[in-house]
């Protein structure tokens, strides 16, 4: 993986709203590292629309636009417009969104600014479920999960949509993924993606959640790392929607990653046993993308 000197410069400020261990948080200080202060965040409705603070209250140093649920990948496709024609090419506009705002109900405006290829970052923070408005599941929460509408016996039954599959059959120049718990990889692909100007960038991010995931907040970090080292979330990049690049082979089992997470605690042996055959398969698929 590669190793790089983590930007000194901050531009999240203390006494944002995050829960104590956001992985939400950590995804938006680390991003900003690498995009630097030229850039203009468009946050729809989600957790982030809360966390960087009511007008005129900001925890961020940059601009924000907060906008609808529905309407992130509209918004920056407004902004990026309004730049060029002042003639500021500089600018990043970065497009800030949770699973809902990504996978659910900001896809279909997402969907199409990456068809139009506008020339912005597209990001999803993920944490894997409607967290903001109770934990209510989304289609980004995984097979197994139990959520405030997935409760008890009734846990989601069907599988967390592949988002990065679904940007990247848009054919835009890059895509990838990203986790909290691998800082320079994750900066070193913002940092990818602001000099990749010209064409839509998406990168989606695993966020960890303490309060919806049932954990203790000091081992936030902790639990997304297991995610990528169980191969649950590979890191992984795609140019061009053809050329894949793998960024790290996991070794361990899912059993690692599940049982530290209360939203898991009703699984049996064989539903995780399940649960590894999916990833395996998953892995396998992936794998022959990059081979």
């Amino acid at each position: 993986m590669e190793q790089l000197e983590i930007p000194s410069d901050d531009y999240i400020n203390p006494g944002h709203l995050g829960c104590p261990g956001c992985g939400a948080s950590i995804a938006m200080k680390l991003a900003l590292k690498a995009l630097g202060g030229k850039t203009i965040v468009v946050i729809p409705a989600s957790c982030w629309g809360v966390l960087a603070a009511p007008y005129p209250q900001s925890s961020l140093d940059v601009p924000i636009l907060h906008t609808a649920f529905a309407a992130a990948g509209a918004a920056a496709s407004g902004i990026r417009a309004a730049l060029d024609l002042r003639g500021d090419t500089e600018t990043t506009v970065l497009s800030w969104a949770g699973d809902g705002g990504t996978f659910d109900i900001g896809f279909q405006s997402l969907s199409g600014a990456v068809e139009r290829n506008e020339d912005c970052i597209f990001v999803c923070y993920d944490n894997e479920a409607y967290m903001n408005t109770g934990v209510q599941r989304s289609s980004a929460t995984p097979f197994g999960t139990q959520t405030t509408t997935t409760p008890g016996q009734d846990w989601k039954k069907t599988r967390k949509k592949n988002i990065v599959e679904a940007l990247a059959a848009h054919r835009i120049p890059y895509a990838a993924t990203a986790n909290v718990a691998f800082p320079e990889d994750m900066i070193g692909k913002f940092q990818k993606a602001k000099d990749l100007k010209g064409g839509s960038r998406f990168i989606h991010v695993l966020a960890s959640c303490p309060t919806g995931w049932r954990v203790p907040s000091e081992i936030s970090v902790k639990v997304s790392r297991l995610a990528v080292q169980t191969n649950v979330f590979p890191l992984y990049e795609v140019q061009d929607g053809t050329t894949y690049t793998l960024n790290y082979k996991g070794n361990r089992g899912v059993k690692d990653y599940l049982q530290l997470q209360g939203r898991f605690k009703h699984l049996t042996d064989e539903q995780i046993d399940r649960i590894q055959t999916q990833v395996d398969e998953d892995w396998n698929l992936l794998l022959k993308k990059v081979g």
